[in-house]
């Protein structure tokens, strides 16, 4: 048998449980007293079951009323304990926000953000996921992350995915490399360079591999999947390298140089990836707006420095 029961009248008989008078009862719980008394009457025909025992002054509880008192605390303290945590997750107050991020966004636009998003929802906990961009798009499916920030790549097609970013590609090389010096390159003026790769399973190289294939270079035979080792092999004038945008501050050395590289196509976008069909929580569609918002500034400092270089090419 299906028993219809509302917490607005559970409430109610624990309240007039506490002060067993009708008429304060009702003030408490803001109901007129015909309609308090009506809300007792329909709870006692649900439970079909006496509860009270009524006089003209005094209300007392039955064994049963006293029994479901009990019942009827636990019952609405669970409720206003549950209200209140859905409110506070859908306020942003509390909760969790998983991201997965590429290594280069991780350590540059993130730190700083999760630093400021923690000010403003100190309760919601924060996870992040460096990682390359299978591993990102795989937390994604998992249900592990919320949603990463990834680079293209053929498993995107399952994804639900909007570009955030457009990441430029630089030529690193050493200060006394014979282009060291030049605000910009062109892709065909790295023929004959030796170049040091990222490793096969990185978005960058599976960027570059078919732009460089008509570009006579030489490869070094040196493979890495860490920025800061490539940082390395370039310094001690092993080769040069082709590296996005954002992985520059991994290339912050007096011995290195970087130089924007022009050329169609030679542009990564970064996606924000989600599954389909599903939706943020709060706290996790309030971390999204904050990244697209650093997204925004960094593109509009990026395009300044672009027009200022153009500007400077023209003089």
């Amino acid at each position: 048998m299906t028993i219809n029961l509302s917490v607005r009248a559970l409430r109610a008989f624990v309240v007039l449980a506490d002060c067993r008078h009708f008429t304060r009862a009702a003030e408490r719980c803001h109901l007129s007293q015909p309609a308090f008394s009506q809300l007792i009457r329909r709870l006692e025909e649900a439970v079909d079951a006496r509860l009270l025992v009524r006089s003209t002054r005094h209300v007392a509880l039955t064994p049963e009323g006293a029994l479901f008192a009990d019942a009827a605390r636990r019952i609405v303290a669970d409720a206003e304990a549950a209200i209140a945590n859905l409110r506070d997750h859908a306020a942003g107050r509390k909760g969790r926000v998983a991201i997965a991020a590429l290594p280069s966004i991780a350590a540059d636009w993130l730190p700083g953000l999760l630093a400021q998003f923690r000010t403003r929802h100190p309760g919601v906990t924060i996870e992040l996921f460096d990682a390359l961009s299978d591993r990102c798009l795989a937390l994604v499916r998992e249900g592990r992350a919320d949603f990463a920030l990834a680079a293209p790549g053929v498993n995107l097609v399952e994804f639900d995915t909007r570009p955030i970013y457009t990441d430029r590609y630089y030529l690193v090389c050493r200060r006394d490399h014979p282009l060291a010096r030049r605000r910009s390159v062109r892709l065909h003026e790295l023929a004959g360079c030796a170049l040091i790769n990222l490793s096969r399973s990185s978005s960058v190289r599976q960027h570059l591999e078919p732009l460089l294939r008509d570009v006579p270079h030489s490869s070094t035979g040196l493979e890495v999947e860490q920025l800061p080792t490539l940082a390395a092999l370039v310094a001690s004038g092993l080769g040069v390298s082709l590296v996005p945008e954002l992985t520059l501050f991994h290339f912050r050395r007096p011995e290195l140089a970087t130089v924007l590289v022009e050329a169609a196509g030679l542009e990564r976008p970064i996606f924000v990836v989600r599954n389909k069909g599903q939706s943020l929580s709060a706290a996790a569609a309030a971390m999204l707006e904050m990244i697209q918002a650093r997204a925004v500034a960094k593109r509009r400092d990026g395009e300044g420095r672009a027009r200022r270089s153009r500007r400077a090419r023209g003089s």
